[in-house]
């Protein structure tokens, strides 16, 4: 069987408060569109965070990258894209890139890593056993 490649997209519109003087995006509201990405996939895929919790583990970010390409400005309207990596490691991986809706010109793209820890926030070196599952599921 070949493995799937696991995608989401979302629309949003730049509001006032995430713009700088230049009314263009300020950098740190890309994290949060990526946050809003993340939750969109898990909603979609059923690997939301509210899932970690159940399964009694964390998954924080221990990597974020962003490639800024164009500057995306107030008001605009944008979509981002999130795609999942599968790794044997105990890792969630996803890439993202940001386009304007009208045209579909790439704004920016970036990158997060997340790693597993349990409800003492220890570092989990192997896959929870929930994950290997949803993974199983989705043929990854």
């Amino acid at each position: 069987m070949e493995s799937k490649i696991l995608k989401a997209s979302k629309e949003f519109e730049v509001r006032f408060s995430e713009v700088d003087s230049m009314r263009i995006v300020w950098h740190g509201a890309y994290s949060l569109y990526f946050e809003d990405a993340r939750e969109e996939f898990g909603r979609i895929y059923g690997l939301s965070y509210q899932t970690f919790i159940k399964y009694e583990c964390y998954a924080p970010l221990i990597e974020l990258n962003f490639k800024y390409i164009k500057p995306l400005t107030y008001g605009s309207r944008a979509r981002i894209d999130i795609t999942y990596h599968s790794v044997d490691a105990a890792k969630v991986i996803f890439d993202y890139e940001i386009h304007l809706v009208e045209d579909n010109t790439l704004i920016a793209t970036g990158s997060s890593t997340q790693v597993f820890l349990d409800r003492d926030f220890n570092l989990m070196w192997c896959n929870p056993p929930f994950y290997e599952e949803w993974k199983k599921k989705y043929n990854l």
